[in-house]
């Protein structure tokens, strides 16, 4: 499926399989929808494979996976999240040599996209990043800049990766937001665990029961028809 010049791919597997993908050489402005078939845990680049409980994960049935981006662990599961990675080449005008800036222009396609689909209220964090004691241990605990909010609450979070070539921007959008899941599978004493789910719980939110596809639809249109500097 072909977007304007944007390609779009959607891919059916695992965590594990996904977050092994490399960048295409020569990478083309590709949208890369990945659809898990089980949950998992992806942690970020920083964490170590034991901030899992790696007995209760496996009795769970969820995957830990440890992406290569990011910083705290990011929850996927089959209908809670819609996971997207857009591929950027070096050479596109949107493309950015700052890190720190490179997400923003996404993240007003993510709000425009939003809005199509009837999310209202959604805004890109423009500010600095903002860390908390827990988003070293959970991603939507803090927010990056480019990262998307409704109320104040994070709903997109990005990361990216990124070479000489061009970036992988990697997208959750959260649509049922009950951080209990991932908290319980978390190696932490038990009055910790109740610390970050108050601290998810008020952190971050959910969008809703969004068509995956009509989302991913609706963020190709954004793409197309706009610039976002």
């Amino acid at each position: 499926m072909t977007a304007g010049d944007w390609r779009v791919e959607r891919h059916l597997g695992s965590a594990t399989s996904f977050h092994a993908r490399v960048l295409p050489d020569p990478v083309r402005r590709t949208i890369w929808w990945f659809e898990v078939t089980s949950p998992a845990v992806a942690l970020g680049s920083t964490q170590r494979l034991d901030a899992v409980r790696a007995d209760a994960a496996a009795e769970a049935g969820v995957e830990v996976v440890r992406r290569r981006s990011g910083g705290g662990a990011v929850w996927l599961a089959p209908g809670v999240v819609t996971w997207v990675d857009v591929l950027l080449p070096a050479t596109d005008p949107h493309w950015v040599d700052d890190v720190s800036h490179a997400a923003l222009w996404l993240g007003r396609a993510w709000v425009d996209a939003l809005g199509a689909v009837g999310v209202q209220g959604a805004e890109v964090h423009t500010a600095p990043m903002v860390r908390t004691p827990w988003s070293g241990v959970a991603c939507f605990s803090g927010v990056a800049p480019g990262e998307v909010v409704v109320d104040g609450r994070k709903v997109v979070g990005i990361a990216q990766r990124r070479n000489r070539a061009g970036s992988r921007l990697q997208c959750a959008v959260v649509h049922h937001w009950d951080p209990r899941p991932l908290v319980d599978l978390m190696e932490l004493s038990a009055e910790d665990r109740d610390a970050l789910v108050a601290d998810l719980t008020s952190s971050a939110t959910g969008i809703g029961p969004v068509d995956p596809a009509t989302l991913v639809t609706a963020l190709a249109d954004a793409l197309v028809r706009a610039s976002y500097f």
